[in-house]
């Protein structure tokens, strides 16, 4: 059975632009769908993987992904004709009369999230695939299906929380005999991912983008200041829900569109709301501090709740929420479960793994086994790096190593030297995390190393943390973890030990903390190899490592634009596969 998943809803941005004119830009990002994606699943393993924006360069896109299909198709070698079905993660049939309701929520079920509209771009994309093999998944459902099946479990909690579905925002299921019997939907009016996205718009940044900086400008700021507003607005229940009062205040459907009202309540007992070319200051750090504080206080409630009604000591978890490492960490450290897995594509774009796994348990059995560090993308072969290199002949010069052994011998000096660098080597992440094949890398332990990537490359807010990678045999020497633990997704904050944190500058926050990955032989060979180098020159197995891309854009894909990216900022090296590149010297 060969299942290609899929994520995004085409429609949705042009859409709110058409029929919602003279809103601030920021606003429009208020809207569902995007993140598009594409997943093949062949009886029930998992056999590429990507984000459409990885193809188109535009961030975010929720365009049909069919330059991902058509990737996927590629790494498998085979032909459109030869899928069974495509799978779509939302699925807005049994809403239908929910939307009848005004003449614009009809006009954006009919344009946006019916079946025929997908149906067309189907058709029209992919000419020739049979209609009827195009099936839906809801929302939540795949998001369930992407952590339960992929969790190496028999039995567990899954707990699906995000902004959004088609109308609920968390939904707990009972994961046990290959099926998913839902417990609890908490709808999208009492949503925590909408009320957290929403003080990220308040205090300057992105909706439905930015809230990652939420979680790193919260170790700054003092949580009791603002703790009393968060804790009225977030009403814990004795059901295992939750209700947030203040999201229910927008009654109009224009209100409904950008929450007008309750930001309206935000800038009359929160703080003023922050412009995005406004500088931070401690109130902005407080919020944040208050707003992350009442997101674990909220998780930690319902886990514990369904934990105990159920009695299921394992928890996989999927959802945009899902993506909060400070939360995931408090979790762990909690004690709850005796595991915890958090899907590291657990955003809208693992919802198109998520529906493919779903359709294909619905066949046959789907074997459940611990997904690997995601690495499913598209690789270049040598050939094809070669061309590359050529098309910028007279800006660059290049050096090919015979063995992988040496290509990370030279690397691994350079990052003992305080040099900054970029390896771009075999299948390319799927998921927002950059593990070590499309990554920034340099030493951890040289203090001005933050300042310098940001100033060279990323161009980003200063109080946002870098994250280590580290070998999994030496995490637990620097970092407060079991022996051998594995942290292999980059999801999940722990604390590095008080001892070594004078010693890793680059990568310990301002709380002591650090968003971890540990790399094995196993899940990445290579990179594994150049870490166990890096140790040798440093006397740790250890890198800073952050995504390969600048501001604004997704991490890079081919050759090429490793390339671009390279000359286009500070990155004094670049290794493609064993291929070292510098600039050319006039």
């Amino acid at each position: 059975m060969k299942i290609i998943g899929i994520s995004g809803l085409e429609n949705a941005m042009s859409f709110k632009r058409a029929r919602f004119p003279g809103l601030e830009p920021r606003e429009y990002r208020i809207a569902q769908g995007m993140d598009a994606a594409a997943a093949l699943v062949i009886d029930g393993q998992v056999v590429a993987a990507a984000e459409e924006e990885r193809f188109t360069g535009r961030k975010h896109t929720g365009d049909f992904p069919v330059n991902a299909i058509h990737f996927c198709l590629k790494q498998a070698g085979i032909g459109l004709e030869e899928i069974d079905e495509i799978a779509h993660g939302f699925d807005y049939a049994p809403y239908r009369g929910l939307y009848q309701q005004d003449e614009t929520s009809n006009a954006l079920y009919e344009h946006v999230f019916s079946k025929e509209v997908l149906l067309r771009q189907v058709a029209r994309d992919l000419p020739g695939f049979p209609l009827e093999r195009v099936h839906q998944v809801g929302h939540h459902l795949a998001h369930a299906a992407s952590a339960a099946w992929t969790s190496g479990w028999d039995e567990c909690l899954v707990v699906v929380n995000d902004a959004m579905g088609e109308t609920e925002s968390l939904t707990a299921y009972d994961f046990h005999d290959g099926q998913l019997e839902k417990l609890r939907t908490i709808g999208a009016n009492d949503s925590i991912g909408v009320l957290y996205s929403l003080v990220t718009l308040h205090l300057g940044f992105d909706f439905n983008s930015d809230e990652y900086k939420i979680m790193g400008l919260a170790p700054y700021g003092d949580p009791a200041r603002y703790r009393g507003f968060f804790e009225k607005a977030v009403e814990l229940c004795r059901d295992g829900t939750i209700r947030i009062p203040i999201l229910k205040l927008n009654r109009t459907r224009e209100e409904r569109e950008t929450y007008s009202a309750t930001r309206a309540y935000l800038d009359e007992n929160l703080i003023a709301r922050r412009a995005p070319e406004q500088s931070v200051n401690a109130n902005h750090e407080d919020v944040a501090a208050a707003l992350q504080e009442c997101l674990e206080r909220v998780v930690m409630h319902i886990c514990e709740h369904f934990a105990r009604e159920t009695g299921l000591n394992k928890l996989a978890l999927a959802g945009g929420v899902a993506l909060n490492c400070t939360a995931n960490g408090k979790l762990v450290r909690s004690g709850l479960f005796d595991e915890i897995y958090v899907q590291p594509v657990a955003g809208d774009d693992g919802i198109a793994l998520g529906a493919a796994l779903y359709r294909s348990s619905l066949q046959h059995p789907v074997p459940n086994k611990r997904f690997p560090a995601p690495l499913l993308g598209p690789q270049y072969d040598p050939s094809e790096v070669v061309a590359a290199l050529h098309r910028f002949d007279g800006r660059i010069t290049w050096k090919r190593y015979e063995s992988l052994e040496d290509t990370c011998a030279c690397a691994a000096r350079l990052i003992a030297d305080g040099r900054v660098l970029a390896w771009h080597r075999g299948r390319m992440e799927y998921g927002p995390r950059a593990l070590g094949n499309r990554s920034i890398l340099a030493d951890p332990g040289h203090p001005e190393m933050r300042d310098r990537i940001n100033a060279m490359v990323k161009k980003r807010e200063a109080f946002r943390p870098f994250a280590p990678a580290c070998a999994v045999e030496e995490a637990h020497r620097w970092f407060e973890v079991a022996e051998g633990a594995q942290f292999p997704y980059m999801i999940s904050i722990v604390q590095v030990r008080a001892e070594m944190r004078n010693l890793l500058p680059a990568i310990t926050h301002v709380n002591g903390s650090a968003r971890l990955q540990t790399v094995s032989r196993s899940d990445n060979p290579d990179f594994h190899a150049l870490l166990q180098a890096v140790g040798e020159t440093t006397g740790r197995q250890m890198v800073l490592n952050t995504s390969f891309n600048v501001k604004g854009q997704p991490i890079v894909n081919t050759p090429e634009e490793a390339i671009e990216t390279f000359l286009g900022t500070g990155i004094e090296h670049l290794f493609l596969e064993n291929f070292h590149v510098v600039r050319a010297t006039a």
